[in-house]
């Protein structure tokens, strides 16, 4: 297959370009670093069946030759992107959304589109099935970007729905794993930034807030599937198993043997953050026949072990850099 995805210098779409070219796969990689990075890309600039385009995805889009697959995973996906670009995330998930509809329409090829367990807001079922509603604050801090993905979703299955377009929605939970930046904001990369520096995890609120984390393999493999089946609806891609955020600062501390314990700052909490979070993967089981395979301590270990060889590597010599 000819494949496009948005977001490819990003934490998950970089893994996603790795796939697929293992596969035998061309990709066609695009993305205007806002928030992804060269370094993600660097090893693939040479690949015979890689090609880059650096382009803003909020812009009319067009690519010469067929396309079998369009992948749509361009937007700032952390608190602290989305709050600092916040306009940019809105027109990633509305305009970005409608260039790569149009671009898999002309072409004739399946459309996915990244949507995220955001869309849920602070939910009041758990956990949380596709049929789920949600119960988002559409006016809050974090609501760009849950409501740049439910815009993003509506328009993914109008287009199904009137164009015939074979399009998948794929609800993203927490996900973590090589790639991540240090200073994205999201609790496994400063958690684990704070425990090799040996000081204290700081933990907003209180700690009992959960969470699910899903290892990047994990997440990649369902992906896959989803692409390759005929799925139409909404499915949930994520870790079942539910953790307090206490319990996985804990985690981090004894795998790295941080010494420094947790410092709790209940001030600190982002208004809408929710309370808890688990999907409720009872569809990608039935229809994809996927299940999470690597257990949370084994992708952590792996995690710290790549952020140990990045913060080496940045002590000795510069990043690379894609023209």
């Amino acid at each position: 297959m000819r494949i496009l995805i948005t977001g490819a210098a990003g934490f998950i779409g970089s893994h996603l370009c790795d796939r697929f070219l293992a596969e035998g796969h061309e990709v066609i990689g695009v993305d205007n670093f806002l928030t992804g990075t060269p370094d993600n890309i660097a090893h693939l600039m040479d690949h015979p069946r890689f090609r880059f385009l650096r382009h803003d995805v909020t812009h009319f889009l067009y690519v010469e030759g067929p396309l079998d697959a369009v992948l749509h995973f361009a937007s700032p996906a952390s608190p602290v992107d989305y709050l600092r670009f916040p306009i940019q995330t809105l027109k990633v998930g509305a305009l970005g959304t409608h260039n790569t509809l149009g671009l898999a329409r002309v072409k004739g090829a399946r459309y996915m589109l990244a949507s995220t367990s955001e869309v849920y807001g602070d939910p009041q079922v758990h956990p949380q099935p596709e049929t789920y509603w949600g119960h988002v604050n559409p006016i809050g801090p974090r609501g760009v970007y849950d409501e740049a993905k439910r815009f993003a979703e509506a328009m993914v299955m109008a287009y199904h729905r009137v164009h015939g377009l074979s399009t998948r929605i794929v609800r993203i939970f927490n996900t973590y794993g090589p790639r991540m930046r240090l200073d994205d904001g999201r609790v496994v990369p400063n958690f684990i930034g704070q425990a090799l520096r040996r000081e204290p995890l700081t933990v907003y609120g209180d700690g009992s807030q959960t969470r699910s984390f899903c290892y990047i393999d994990d997440l990649v493999e369902g992906i896959v599937r989803l692409l390759e089946a005929e799925e139409h609806e909404p499915g949930n891609l994520g870790n079942p198993e539910e953790v307090s955020i206490r319990t996985f600062a804990e985690i981090i501390n004894r795998l790295t043997g941080n010494p420094a314990g947790i410092r709790f700052l209940p001030d600190r909490r982002i208004p809408g953050d929710p309370q808890r979070r688990c999907p409720d993967i009872t569809k990608a089981r039935q229809r994809l026949g996927w299940d999470p395979q690597i257990p949370l301590e084994e992708g952590l270990r792996r995690t710290i072990r790549w952020f140990q060889e990045r913060l080496a590597g940045a002590a000795s010599g510069p990043a690379a850099t894609v023209a």
